[in-house]
């Protein structure tokens, strides 16, 4: 089960007090996986940095933009793996997925005392030596080798044939691998209580959770919504965005906005009915007003966490979503949005139809606002701070 530890002010004041001293002695090392974009991972880490200051940043590679490099991390230079220096790596570093076991073991950690991983994939599987302090923020177990692999391999196109069976063997090897790595960290965070779960039944391994912190200070509450539903998140397989465009494919006299790119748009694109738009590569002003004037924002896929559906409360949006995952955790059911039981498209649409003749116009923008404030950066700080402090009481202890 998740750890039930609560911070208080007064505990994360002291943490800060205690932690000072350990920064002071040698630089903390913060391990993320790939760096490629800036998405939520991303920004977790760049609030480590933020936070910690006096630390080193490891990845497999490193293919940012300058300008999301120096915003994340100032003006530090991550070390990479040899995976960095690969043929076609910049744009493929994918392919190389065999071998990132390897590549994230070669980083060299010896002289720091403590190491943070970020964690949705290899990252918690770095090598530490007895005296160190690894604790490791999981956004998520592996979705493709542990409970959606036939999933990943359905969408792409490798369900069948000797690609499949080669898939599931490395899958086989690959979860061996996760499982026994999982025991040498010391402490595990998890961005949600559903990740918690996934962790204790993939690890066997208790889990504390902090949610991730969300910018909510850049977002502005309105009141005055337009009639149309957005969606907004990657587009791919397990998002479930399509079955959002088939709900409204049946609901033609509702509009809805979908923002978002990825491997599913070109199929999205062909599916779409009329009444529906496909926006990609928004600048934040534009993905802010329709965030903002939505009537809701609907989100169909079991998410770890969910950003996207925080963003839009902050911006006193009410949130119509599938209620398991990360979403569960985020919208209180009938106050501050509804979430559907099932994952289909005919249990959106009853969902939708429940929003409009039941509950339309009846969730305060403010109640709204206010739940999203559970996710900001200065309670993520805070708690960071703490737990890492009893993480080093508790080794030390030991």
């Amino acid at each position: 089960m998740a750890d039930s530890f609560v911070i208080s002010n007064d505990d994360a004041l002291r943490a800060i007090e205690s932690f000072e001293q350990v920064k002071e002695v040698k630089p903390i090392a913060i391990v993320h996986e790939w760096l490629s974009t800036k998405a939520g991972s991303e920004k977790v880490t760049e609030s480590f940095v933020n936070l910690l200051q006096n630390v080193e940043v490891y990845s497999t590679v490193d293919f940012m933009s300058k300008a999301d490099r120096e915003a994340m991390m100032g003006d530090r230079v991550p070390k990479t793996t040899f995976i960095q220096k690969l043929p076609f790596a910049r744009r493929h570093f994918r392919y190389y997925l065999p071998i990132f076991p390897f590549a994230i073991r070669s980083h060299n950690l010896a002289d720091h005392p403590i190491v943070l991983s970020s964690s949705h994939a290899f990252a918690h599987g770095v090598k530490t030596r007895p005296g160190q302090i690894h604790i490791s923020y999981s956004h998520t177990p592996m979705r493709y080798i542990w409970d959606m692999q036939d999933l990943y391999l359905e969408s792409n196109n490798i369900n069948r044939g000797p690609l499949a069976w080669a898939s599931k063997f490395l899958t086989s090897l690959l979860r061996s691998w996760d499982a026994r790595v999982s025991r040498n960290v010391d402490f595990y965070i998890s961005n949600s209580r559903f990740t918690a779960q996934r962790i204790k039944t993939f690890y066997g391994r208790d889990a504390h959770v902090i949610y991730p912190p969300v910018e909510i200070e850049k977002y502005d509450v309105e009141d005055d919504k337009d009639d149309f539903y957005v969606t907004a998140s990657r587009l791919v397989c397990y998002k479930k965005v399509e079955m959002v465009v088939e709900a409204f494919n049946k609901m033609p006299d509702k509009k809805l906005i979908v923002i978002g790119d990825g491997k599913r748009k070109e199929l999205i694109e062909k599916i779409a009915g009329p009444n529906i738009r496909i926006l990609s590569h928004l600048e934040f002003q534009e993905f802010h007003f329709y965030m903002r004037k939505a009537k809701a924002f609907v989100f169909a896929g079991k998410e770890d966490f969910g950003i996207t559906l925080v963003e839009a409360q902050a911006c006193g949006t009410p949130v119509i979503a599938f209620g398991e995952g990360g979403a569960a955790e985020i919208v209180i059911d009938k106050k501050t949005g509804l979430l559907f039981k099932e994952q289909t498209p005919d249990s959106l649409i009853n969902c939708v139809h429940e929003f409009e003749m039941v509950h339309g116009g009846k969730f305060s923008s403010s109640d709204i606002r206010k739940n999203s404030e559970r996710f900001s950066l200065d309670r993520f700080n805070k708690e960071v701070l703490a737990f890492i402090n009893r993480c080093i009481s508790e080794k030390s202890a030991g």
